[in-house]
């Protein structure tokens, strides 16, 4: 039907009195019933004169849902997509659903929206402008603030929760459906309000909207991080996610350093030149707030990791979600970082993140990122959080290939140094090798051979070996040019988490059945027990694989568990 008819029926005619009172007789007892719907805070919507409905939007059956809560007959904005069936478009309209041009700013459908008000109708906005799920609630846009300042109409704050499940393909589940009011928010009337303004009112009543959400116990939205660990990632990741928005708090390892970080508001061991936003207090990791945090994030390497676990485990609660920010393995079995977390925390989900993300350069240029989570609803706030920090960012369920390909991305890159002491195609041979070790590593664990192909694998490896500040090329190449492993840290200052993991690397692939020659070179060269020539000869030489003695895998026995004589911990935890 056209655009302009639809428009002028809602201006003038407004609904189709027969067709609502038949289609509210059916829909309310068979949403009573079928949907077990639950309304709560009718009280709070008024009884005469104009409203706005400003909800969530989860599913098409929203609008629906939202008229049985109310006793008058609703105004709703609908895309024009759904009204391009003649019969589907009078159906709506009768019901009061008027079209709107979504991401245009469509002027005629707000002045539409605006007379229905004026006559003393009920309008229902969905600010998300789409639907949006999974997880929590989406960010809103402000022309719900513009409508409420133009009319000077009320604003009830309503959410929905349940929605989102009742349909599979073309199937109407019976799920439980709830929806609460809250008391209506009056503005002043402003005949023409800045684009700020009317946005300064949608941030108002927005939290309104959550406080709804919440109370019928929808997933919160990221509001308090607490990070463990203020390395260069850790005060990287607490600026990130300050500008996304959120209140951080980073926990150092030691008093000195909350005293430095406090008095000069940078970090300039670890991230020299990046000044701490206000929203980011730095206290003593000891005294974090974890049991408070909506996010806790453990930014420590992997060597680390059990130490730090260990210590604050116990008090994050089950409505967190943990981030794990450690690449490697965790002795003494090998495991994944984040499942060695997800064993020893009671937190709502666990995540990982990979990619090429150095900090520095990530909050000077951006970064691309992956999110790795079997919890999609925490993904899924990760990437928004992410983006809101000025990061692109994909999600996956590939944890195991995402922490692998971290893990490959290390030993690679380590490698690549110390046989690039003797030339580019030495460099890539060793690179190239260690990657595919790990990859079948990975592939045996059941990740998937486009996480490696991806971000998390080859874009991590291709920025960690061409990084100005890169620790394990550094180390790489202190170590081709026949530095002991021992002294290395120092030289660096800092930790290298491959130097650090190599030996338990080698060990988890023996131990696991995947043949590592390469690998198991490497860790022989971490450890003295080659030269680095011997190194690159097994590497490039006619049919060179470095030889696994009995010796060699008593040694790689001892580096698994943990005493391989340079760990990392707390070193690059900061």
């Amino acid at each position: 039907m056209d655009r302009t008819l639809l428009l002028e029926r809602a201006r003038e005619r407004g609904v189709n009195r027969l067709v609502y009172l038949i289609a509210r007789a059916i829909l309310q007892p068979f949403f009573t019933v079928y949907f077990r719907m639950e309304r709560i805070g009718r009280e709070h919507v008024p009884k005469t004169g104009p409203i706005i409905i400003a909800a969530n939007h989860r599913s098409f059956m929203d609008p629906f849902v939202i008229g049985m809560m109310l006793r008058r007959p609703t105004y709703f904005v609908a895309k024009t997509e759904l009204f391009h069936n003649r019969f589907v478009a009078w159906f709506l309209s009768s019901l009061g659903a008027f079209p709107v041009e979504r991401g245009r700013g469509d002027s005629d459908a707000m002045s539409t929206a605006r007379m229905i008000l004026e006559r003393g109708d009920i309008v229902v906005i969905f600010p998300e402008g789409t639907r949006t799920r999974p997880g929590a609630l989406g960010a809103p846009k402000r022309g719900v603030g513009r409508l409420a300042l133009e009319t000077g109409a009320p604003v009830v704050p309503m959410a929905l929760i349940g929605t989102e499940a009742i349909r599979r393909g073309w199937r109407i589940r019976p799920h439980k459906v709830r929806i609460r009011a809250g008391r209506p928010l009056r503005f002043p009337h402003v005949e023409e309000p800045s684009p700020s303004l009317a946005r300064a009112v949608t941030a108002r009543l927005w939290p309104c909207v959550e406080l709804q959400w919440e109370w019928l116990g929808g997933t919160p939205p990221l509001r308090r991080a607490a990070i463990v660990g203020a390395g260069s990632w850790g005060t990287g990741l607490a600026v990130a996610l300050a500008r996304a928005g959120l209140e951080v708090e980073l926990g150092c390892r030691t008093r000195k350093q909350v005293e430095t970080l406090t008095r000069d508001r940078v970090n300039e061991h670890y991230l020299p030149g990046v000044p701490l936003p206000d929203a980011v207090h730095v206290t003593c990791a000891d005294d974090l707030a974890l049991d408070r945090a909506d996010l806790v994030c453990f930014a420590v390497p992997a060597a680390a990791l059990p130490v730090a676990v260990g210590a604050h485990a116990g008090a994050i609660g089950p409505s967190s979600g943990v981030v794990v920010l450690s690449k490697g393995l965790v002795a003494p079995n090998g495991m994944l970082p984040s499942a060695y977390v997800a064993e020893r925390v009671d937190a709502r989900a666990v995540a990982c993140i990979g990619g090429p993300g150095h900090a520095a350069d990530a909050l000077a240029s951006g970064a691309a990122l992956v999110v790795g989570s079997e919890d999609a609803v925490f993904a899924e706030q990760l990437k928004r959080v992410l983006k809101a920090a000025g990061f692109d960012a994909t999600t996956t369920i590939d944890v195991a290939g995402v922490e692998l390909a971290g893990t490959a991305k290390n030993a690679a890159a380590l490698a690549a140094a110390a046989a690039g002491v003797n030339g580019p195609n030495a460099a890539g041979a060793a690179a190239g090798k260690v990657f595919a070790e790990v990859d079948e590593l990975s592939r045996r664990r059941g990740g998937l051979p486009e996480t490696f192909a991806g971000l998390a694998g080859a874009g991590d490896l291709v920025a960690t070996v061409t990084a100005e500040g890169s620790r394990n090329r550094r180390a790489g190449e202190l170590l081709g040019q026949g530095m002991p492993a021992d002294r290395i840290g120092a030289a660096l200052g800092q930790s290298s988490e491959a130097l650090d993991g190599v030996g338990l690397l080698a060990a988890t692939m023996h131990r696991e059945g995947v043949p590592s020659p390469t690998i198991d070179g490497l860790a022989a060269l971490v450890d003295g027990r080659i030269d680095p020539e011997s190194f690159t000869a097994g590497v490039t030489a006619p049919g060179g694989r470095f030889q696994r003695s009995a010796a060699d895998t008593a040694v790689l026995a001892t580096s698994a568990s943990g005493g391989n004589g340079h760990s990392a911990e707390g070193r690059a935890e900061g």
